[in-house]
């Protein structure tokens, strides 16, 4: 949890002041969500750059707190840095058979190896696939084999396993 607020204060530093205090102030009297949509709008509305690993970690706070659905489509408008970044945030990803009856949808790609964390969904019996991930996969590739899973309350680990490989200066935060 301590990275978490340690990321959350340096995306909240970007933020013009009146937005960041808002932001500080829904996340310390427990309101996440509304935390992380007021981050998002600022980024957008304040055409503010950020880079793509800081995209991506947005996301899997958004992913941990229930509201990555909802907000990605407003995460992919932030305005990028034009930094190279090892890590990419999928936009379009179509999920592939993960063999057991579940779906694997991509999600976050490194561009330097290949992998990429993927989100293990249950197909559910009117088609569409189970709202949360049940799990988290790093594969070698779209549709590669599991390199390593975690399990669904574990999308944090899941993400700093994926840096670790991809980026090993940025697995932390920094």
């Amino acid at each position: 949890m301590t990275e978490d607020a340690d990321t959350w204060n340096r995306l909240v530093a970007l933020l013009p002041e009146a937005e960041a205090r808002e932001a500080g102030e829904c996340w310390a009297v427990g309101e996440q969500e509304a935390a992380l949509g007021v981050l998002v709008s600022g980024l957008v509305d304040h055409r503010v750059p950020i880079g793509e690993t800081d995209r991506a970690r947005i996301s899997v706070l958004a992913e941990g707190w229930g509201e990555r659905e909802f907000l990605t489509p407003r995460i992919l408008r932030c305005r990028g840095d034009g930094e190279p970044s090892p890590v990419r945030l999928s936009e379009h990803a179509e999920g592939h058979d993960g063999g057991t009856g579940d779906v694997l949808v991509p999600w976050i790609g490194c561009d330097r190896c290949g992998r990429v964390l993927t989100r293990r969904h249950t197909r559910e019996s009117w088609g569409g696939l189970s709202f949360v991930a049940w799990s988290y996969v790093i594969t070698s590739g779209a549709g590669g084999s599991v390199v390593r899973e975690f399990p669904g309350d574990a999308v944090d680990a899941a993400f700093a396993d994926l840096l670790a490989v991809c980026a090993p200066e940025d697995a932390f935060g920094t």
